[in-house]
């Protein structure tokens, strides 16, 4: 038998394989803020993906010590600022809970209230945006124009656009002016009745379901490992909500309008469908505590305080359901007028660092959409 001899032509620098490391960002802070992916590439495939944060960190959790606990509310709001008064309801019933406080029903309801009004703010600007950076600039146009008729109200009750500073321990800084809720009642509306051009605009263009649809895929078994929650989580199929399976506020009263979407596919889509549906239902429980709001007699939003808060010797813990996920607050009391320790568990650290198990194996060509699909603030990473 002849013996075949091989010849190898033309092979040229891909004789050996050499992987090409590639840095995205840090990118301006009007984008998602300051992050950075450090990415290890072969040929146009992810190998491997570090997330790379720290850029905007504060040291807002060192700052909480240095500060009584009137004025922590102020630093707790602005970490993740699409989501300010869900932030500084996690620090105040946190506090609550240490002193043992009641907060009047009215607050209760009021807090509720405006919660789900934040939580619709924060989910409009995502549904707006994710569409932008995947090549549609329209539904970022109505996206604004919905938050806007919520910012008004929101600014009219509390006084300012994106920092409400309104919470106080034991309650709200004060009653809502007069007519308020009917006003409240109008945006709800009128926002609800203009919800459908998401629907049609955005889930109905073949363009977006192609670049979303089996894209990024997230097992239900990394979002367990990384502590993944929120929508991202609920569109994996993990099945938890704390306004549900841990009722705070009033939540408790509202489980006949609150309803926990869940989707078994895990893809970019099914995290912007679960995000779209969540927004619907936090519309119908803005309504839910208007309703109930009617109901109430007249009485405190808050209660008195001294001048000098101090919070008794101990530790305790409270979580919300913030927009995002599961934020965390675990305060430390010497018994002092300042926490000995406050520290804080953002949705957007956990649900950012699942990136090293979710982009290896994707075309880069995909990772600015399971980027965009995962809903972070950059600040509620580095706080």
């Amino acid at each position: 038998m002849t013996p075949t001899t091989e010849t190898t032509v033309g092979i040229g620098g891909a004789a050996e394989s050499t992987d090409m490391v590639l840095n995205i960002g840090p990118q301006h802070p009007s984008t998602h803020g300051v992050l950075r992916l450090r990415l290890v590439l072969d040929g146009e495939r992810i190998v491997r993906a570090e997330p790379v944060i720290g850029y905007m960190h504060r040291g807002a959790e060192k700052l909480f010590e240095a500060r009584d606990y009137r004025q922590i509310i102020v630093l707790a709001n602005r970490h993740d600022w699409l989501s300010a008064f869900s932030n500084e309801l996690g620090v105040v019933l946190a506090v609550e809970r240490m002193l043992g406080m009641e907060v009047p029903e009215r607050a209760v309801w009021t807090r509720t209230l405006l919660a789900e009004l934040n939580r619709v703010l924060n989910h409009l600007m995502f549904l707006g945006s994710y569409p932008l950076e995947l090549g549609g600039i329209t539904p970022v146009f109505y996206a604004f124009r919905e938050r806007e008729v919520l910012q008004n109200v929101m600014e009219e009750v509390s006084g300012g656009r994106m920092h409400y500073m309104f919470n106080r321990v034991g309650g709200l800084k004060e009653d809502l002016p007069a007519g308020w809720t009917a006003r409240a009642r109008e945006a709800v509306a009128a926002v609800r009745s203009r919800m459908d051009v998401f629907d049609d605009l955005v889930l109905g263009n073949e363009i977006f379901r192609g670049r979303t649809r089996d894209v990024g895929v997230l097992t239900p078994q990394a979002v367990h490992a990384y502590g993944v929650s929120g929508p991202i989580a609920r569109a994996s199929g993990v099945d938890f909500d704390l306004r549900r399976d841990e009722p705070y506020l009033a939540y408790g009263d509202l489980q006949d309008v609150l309803k926990v979407v869940t989707r078994g596919e895990g893809d970019c889509l099914a995290r912007f469908e679960i995000l779209l549906e969540q927004t619907h239902n936090a519309l119908d429980l803005a309504d839910a505590c208007l309703d109930r709001l009617a109901e109430l007699p007249p009485g405190p939003i808050n209660q008195r305080l001294p001048k000098v808060l101090k919070a008794p010797e101990g530790h305790t813990y409270a979580w919300t359901e913030n927009p995002l996920g599961i934020n965390g607050y675990y305060l430390v009391s010497k018994g002092e007028k300042t926490p000995y320790r406050l520290k804080l568990r953002s949705a957007s650290y956990n649900n950012i660092q699942v990136l090293t198990e979710l982009l290896p194996g994707t075309l880069v060509a995909d990772m600015v959409a399971i980027l965009g699909s995962m809903f972070f603030v950059v600040g509620d990473i580095d706080k």
